[in-house]
């Protein structure tokens, strides 16, 4: 079986990518994720002046999923610079993730970032838990989403993927308007939210912010239907990610229409080998079914 797939021109030997926040840390984080079978990693999203973050404690899991309100700690521009000037020995395609609250800070950010060797640039417009960012700065919106994308495609000359966020209600026009302001694929998409869990004997949220976003098993249907509306709405390829745990999950993913699947939540359930266990039943799907290859089931529940 053939489950080499592409993403706005680069070639990944596999569908899965490692998605932004999970990890991506450092090089030696990158790294460590590629020899585990990832077709390609995302940074961990970079700012222009260094970030703390929410405080702890940022994580939680219930019984459908996980909850993180993580605050986009990062240390910065400079410091990001540093870290991944030379990602020649990571050994699949690197993705590097930027973030700003208003256009020219993603355009300082990647100026910043211009001697890292990224095979890609991903610009997150969906966090739903970060004030000045994402949601909860209008980034979601088909105006906002236009501008940004036109920004950062003038900045760099590299494929730019724009991520969405599953709590917008016109995700296609959203889609639509990044596309036409030049993005080259779509990531669908984000968490889901913000949710809250109380701590019912301590009688006060989990979350030191509160609220935080979904992600887990929970997020896989909405994050299917997201890919579904998307890939009737724009041509540019799209990425899966939400709740994808397994081969299945991943298959359904492409059905609905993704060329990739971006895979976070599922190294907490199932180790940071999890990458070569998805592809490896993505294969067995395809054998049993009669696939050949990653495109022939990519949007084929279009069809029925």
């Amino acid at each position: 079986m053939d489950i080499r797939t592409r993403i706005c021109g680069i070639k990944l030997e596999n569908p899965s990518i490692l998605a932004s926040g999970i990890l991506g840390v450092t090089k030696s984080s990158l790294k460590r994720v590629a020899e585990n079978g990832a077709g390609a990693v995302t940074l961990k999203s970079i700012s222009k002046e260094p970030r703390k973050g929410h405080n702890c404690p940022i994580l939680l899991t219930y019984e459908a999923g996980m909850m993180n309100a993580v605050g986009y700690s990062n240390p910065g521009m400079e410091e990001a610079a540093k870290e991944f000037a030379d990602l020649s020995d990571i050994g699949v395609p690197v993705i590097g993730s930027v973030i700003g609250t208003v256009p020219k800070d993603f355009v300082e950010v990647l100026n910043g970032l211009k001697d890292c060797n990224f095979s890609a640039i991903e610009v997150p417009l969906s966090c739903p838990h970060t004030p000045g960012f994402g949601t909860l700065a209008g980034q979601g919106t088909p105006e906002m989403t236009y501008k940004i994308t036109k920004a950062v495609k003038k900045a760099v000359n590299l494929p730019v993927i724009i991520k969405v966020s599953p709590n917008v209600p016109n995700l296609g026009e959203v889609a639509k308007a990044a596309e036409k302001a030049g993005a080259d694929a779509i990531n669908a998409g984000n968490t889901l939210g913000p949710g809250m869990v109380i701590n019912v004997e301590a009688k006060k949220p989990i979350l030191d912010f509160k609220v935080g976003g979904i992600s887990g098993p929970a997020l896989r249907p909405i994050a299917v239907r997201c890919v579904y509306d998307i890939y009737e709405c724009v041509k540019i390829p799209i990425i899966g990610t939400g709740g994808v745990n397994n081969g299945r999950d991943a298959i359904e993913m492409f059905m609905a229409g993704a060329s990739a699947i971006g895979v976070g939540t599922a190294i907490y359930y199932r180790g940071i080998d999890v990458f070569k266990k998805i592809c490896n039943e993505i294969e067995r799907f395809m054998v049993k079914e009669g696939y050949s290859k990653i495109k022939d089931m990519t949007g084929i529940a279009h069809e029925s």
